[in-house]
């Protein structure tokens, strides 16, 4: 831990850059020995990227590709993944006023869904607000990541009401996938189908007000919460996980994704 405090005092010395956050497991505390280190990389203006190589070739002890602001994609925009004597580290950057932006909208019950190289179900604006509340200040000379996480501790009720909200969206999907099921079109019933469970497990975290940083365990996650319904989550994993290929299989397993939508709807109210 030593050697990641240091490095994100030295990121924080690197123009433009503002603060550095530890994010994912590790930050939770439910990391294994060889999980990666997540640094947030939160900047302001323009980033010295060449300097941000250069860095990283140092601590790597060769040299590294840093992907600068929007190489990656509009939402996870650019970092880089190292690997320092066998230990993943890898950067991301985040743009702080983009970030405090996406918190403003959060405060409103605002959210946005956007297409992001690694995320299959999109990327929920609501993460970004999630990641600096769930997250641990490593360098903050400002301060300003310690205020915005100070605010992001607390839940906004305008999002919960907006994302426990748009639950109906599921059982427009599984409406549709009926249709498709009858036809044995594996792909779209699949697609529908795990869109209509990553609906739901947004809109349970929302309700039990949990920050949904992403796909990644949110299933497994979103199972342990009071109000989800019974057996959620191994529901949801048979009906994902053996689709089948034919007209009978396929529509047996919308009339289960149908049930958790109906199900869900009753936690949420309606």
């Amino acid at each position: 831990m030593n050697e990641i405090q240091d490095m994100a005092a030295r990121l924080v010395q690197v123009p433009g850059v503002v603060g550095v956050m530890l994010g994912g497991s590790r930050a939770r505390g439910e990391h294994a020995p060889d999980s990666d280190w997540d640094l947030g990389v939160y900047y302001r203006g323009s980033l010295d990227v060449a300097a941000l190589r250069a860095l990283a070739a140092e601590v790597t002890g060769g040299p590294v590709e840093v992907a600068g602001p929007g190489e990656w994609g509009p939402w996870v925009n650019g970092g880089a993944w190292l690997d320092v004597r066998g230990q993943a580290v890898d950067w991301i950057l985040r743009d702080v006023d983009r970030v405090r932006a996406v918190w403003e909208d959060c405060r409103a019950g605002r959210y946005e869904v956007g297409t992001q190289a690694g995320h299959p179900l999109g990327f929920w604006s609501p993460c970004y607000a999630g990641e600096v509340a769930l997250g641990r200040v490593l360098a903050d000379p400002s301060g300003e990541l310690g205020t915005l996480r100070a605010e992001a501790g607390t839940y906004p009720e305008p999002l919960r009401e907006a994302l426990t909200g748009a639950a109906w969206e599921a059982g427009f999907l599984v409406s549709n996938a009926a249709k498709s099921a009858r036809r044995g079109d594996v792909l779209h019933v699949s697609l529908s189908l795990s869109r209509a469970v990553g609906v739901l497990v947004q809109a349970l975290f929302a309700h039990h007000r949990r920050w949904c940083l992403n796909e990644k365990g949110a299933l497994a996650s979103v199972s342990t919460l009071p109000d989800t319904p019974p057996g959620f989550g191994d529901r949801a994993g048979a009906l994902l996980g053996a689709l089948g290929a034919g007209p009978p299989e396929l529509t047996a397993r919308v009339a289960l994704a149908g049930g958790l939508a109906d199900e869900v709807g009753a936690v949420l109210g309606g």
